[in-house]
């Protein structure tokens, strides 16, 4: 690699090594055209070497041809910004006004200045480089900072963080507990064949029953409307709003009970069936919501008139972006399938006057979006209400995924903001050889910065509404992604500002009083681990990873687990209990090819009974079997399914050190089959599309549960 080009890829965060994430790990050296290809899409043309030269020239004097940065993120015990100034105006005094944007209270701070040291010439003029330090007491939150020195005034943002995450004082002093749920799999009576938000206040109700304080959910964000089957929630259109599928709509207040009588065979064909049906449930909702919207329109109501315009207006222009962009879609869509990119050109562009006359002719359509919006939102918050009144510590423990569709609205909307033809994945790993596209879309970490981060803000905020706590889906991104060229070039990790998407994410925390977990399953670089602990970010664990030997020696016993940890038995990529013990995962990874021949599933069940033994071991190490239902077998070679290793494995882990235990309903429910089958779509498995095997009314009364709760609360009770 020429040194140029080596240097380039250095200073715009370019990797060019990289090693993956498989048993065997295996370094991978990055080739030219990958790393001219991002630079040229992260700004910096570098197609010849006069074209590199230009380039580093261009970044070494970046930062000298503005007095301020856009944005300055700052943590509350050094609260430091550098002002760019000509050498012979460095002696005159500095003074800093801040305002805080969400009060707008404006004051003066006190200031330290000194010479930072380094110069730079811009053609005649030599400039000068101070470091203003703030010493005055600031709270955390964002400022419109201005700051004047002489005759001139300069302002910019700044962003004032915690120096920890925000800390709930339960989960510091008591062993919580709760479960994690994937709401669209909840069954009940009531539902339309998906769970609702009506369903999430059974399970708030039944978690104050029970003592469980934690309810994890699954990413509620907002799917493309017009492929409702498209229904991975790691994959949606906006991560700002709701999926309007989980709106309840007999709770809505425009709805009439007689309004089903035209559909109750269809309603009961959804209900019943073994696997969500995406298309006939969200058309069954969309169809009877268009009713009760011309309803709404017709009735006037005064209150809910007004609580609608003023969400509107609170969520402003992106809720406005979705809206159209889900218009403009259903348009291109009675033509034919479509990304927006081969809209015609003059919808590509979101801020077009094509686009505002579309707005204006379809204002009807366009509101239709909005109320959904605005009526999920409503279903949500009485759910949370319940929360606040039962006095779960925690809450709702909501779920950020790493990124969003590429065909989207979020990216439609920001398209500065992304990486123009290039999508996230991950590297090739010991499952993946090939490695993984997700199809979603990778920020610019420069048109991020430069932008102020405000989307990335946004995003934060709308996933913290509601919740007490938050995972951060692959929170590696905070530092780094993985990202693919669609031109068929190899991928490699594009690095970002991790001090300040850091502290952004601790700014929101503290502010929102929002719990961060991370989950780092993956390509993990050396010392992150350690610095999202300083920052107060807790880890996931899983029994599963939780052994000795790099996850492949004897499970680790509940008092060697992180003390910082939101465990479980598993997730919802994992198989559950049972159907891990009898084997069932590794017959359909080999029935799909994902496992390559029988002498490979032969190696796999062997090391599936060795673990079994394991399991086994560490159950009777530590005396967690039911006392009314203990041990009877090894349980090998047709004996059958360990009765109580449900109740056992949730005290084994239950009884760890970590902050919070989650149980899944999969798990107490003895469900034998995969929620998501990573690396396959609906053709190949099911994925997002099984239902729990008992509807919440009966839940319960259901032996399997009252037991499994009963163990649970022996260990964090």
């Amino acid at each position: 690699m020429h040194e140029n080009l080596q240097k380039l890829a250095n200073a715009v965060g370019i990797a060019t090594q990289f090693c993956d994430a498989g048993l065997n790990r295996r370094e991978y050296d990055i080739c030219d055209n990958t790393i001219r290809f991002f630079a040229e899409k992260l700004g910096f043309k570098a197609g010849s070497d006069a074209e590199i030269e230009k380039s580093l020239q261009d970044l070494a004097k970046r930062r000298w041809q503005q007095a301020l940065e856009n944005i300055y993120v700052v943590e509350q015990p050094d609260k430091a910004i550098d002002l760019v100034v000509p050498e012979n105006e460095a002696d005159q005094a500095v003074g800093i006004k801040l305002k805080n944007q969400f009060y707008k209270g404006e004051f003066d701070v006190n200031v330290e200045v000194s010479d930072s040291g380094e110069t730079f010439k811009i053609g005649k003029t030599l400039y000068k480089k101070l470091v203003i330090k703030i010493v005055s007491d600031v709270d955390v939150g964002y400022y419109d900072l201005t700051l004047t020195q002489g005759k001139k005034s300069y302002k910019a943002t700044l962003a004032v963080a915690p120096l920890r995450c925000y800390s709930n004082p339960s989960l510091d002093t008591e062993k919580l507990w709760g479960f994690t749920v994937q709401l669209y799999s909840v069954r009940s009576l009531h539902n339309w064949g998906i769970g609702d938000f009506s369903d999430l206040c059974r399970l708030v109700e039944i978690s104050a029953r029970n003592g469980a304080d934690i309810i994890g959910l699954n990413p509620l964000s907002v799917l493309v409307h017009q492929y409702p089957e498209n229904a991975s929630p790691y994959a949606s259109v906006s991560r700002l709003f709701l999926n309007p599928i989980y709106i309840d709509v007999e709770a809505v207040p425009e709805f009439v009970p007689e309004d089903k009588e035209a559909i109750a065979a269809e309603l009961d064909e959804v209900k019943n069936s073994e696997l969500i049906n995406y298309t006939k449930v969200y058309n069954l909702k969309i169809k009877m919501l268009e009713r009760l919207y011309q309803r709404f329109l017709k009735n006037k109501d005064k209150l809910r008139t007004a609580a609608y315009a003023a969400f509107c207006k609170e969520q402003g222009d992106d809720l406005e972006k979705l809206a159209a962009f889900t218009v403009l879609y259903d348009d291109y869509c009675t033509h034919c399938w479509t990304s927006w990119k081969k809209w015609n050109k003059e919808f590509q562009n979101p801020n077009s006057q094509a686009v505002k006359k579309f707005v204006e002719a379809h204002e009807d359509r366009i509101g239709f979006f909005k109320y959904l919006q605005f009526e999920a939102d409503r279903q949500f918050n009485q759910a949370q209400q319940l929360v606040e009144k039962l006095g779960l510590k925690v809450g709702f423990y909501r779920d950020l995924p790493v990124s969003v569709s590429q065909d989207s609205a979020e990216v439609w909307g920001n398209q500065n903001l992304f990486i123009k033809d290039a999508g996230v994945g991950a590297p090739p790993d010991a499952f993946f050889p090939q490695g993984q596209a997700w199809g979603l879309g990778a920020f610019n970490p420069f048109a991020l910065k430069a932008s102020g981060y405000e989307a990335f803000i946004k995003i934060l905020r709308a996933n913290m509404h509601n919740a007490g706590a938050l995972r951060i889906d692959h929170v590696m991104s905070l530092l780094r992604l993985y990202v693919i060229p669609e031109n068929g070039l190899p991928g490699t990790y594009i690095m970002y500002n991790f001090h300040d998407m850091l502290n952004l994410v601790a700014i929101e925390s503290w502010l929102n009083r929002c719990v961060i977990v991370g989950e780092s399953i993956g390509n993990v670089p050396y010392g992150f681990l350690d610095a999202l602990a300083r920052k107060n970010i807790n880890s996931l664990s899983v029994l599963w990873a939780e052994r000795w030997d790099v996850g492949r020696g004897d499970f680790k016993p509940p008092y060697d687990y992180p003390q910082t940890a939101f465990t479980s038995v598993g997730t919802h990529d994992m198989a559950p209990l049972r159907m891990w013990w009898f084997g069932y995962d590794i017959e359909v990874t080999r029935s799909l090819g994902i496992i390559p021949d029988d002498e490979s599933k032969t190696a796999a069940y062997k090391q599936r009974e060795l673990d079994r033994w394991k399991l086994l071991f560490a159950l009777d190490s530590n005396g967690v079997w039911p006392e009314d239902n203990p041990r009877k077998g090894d349980y090998l070679y047709g004996e059958g399914y360990p009765e109580g290793i449900e109740e056992a494995v949730h005290r084994y882990i239950a009884r760890s050190c970590c902050k919070a235990f989650l149980a899944q309903p999969e798990d107490i429910l003895h469900v034998e089959k995969m929620q998501n089958l990573p690396g396959t779509d609906k053709e190949q498995h099911p994925n997002w599309r099984r239902k729990l095997p008992v509807p919440l009314e009966r839940l319960e009364n259901d032996i399997a549960f009252i037991r499994n709760i009963a163990a649970i609360r022996k260990e964090r009770n």
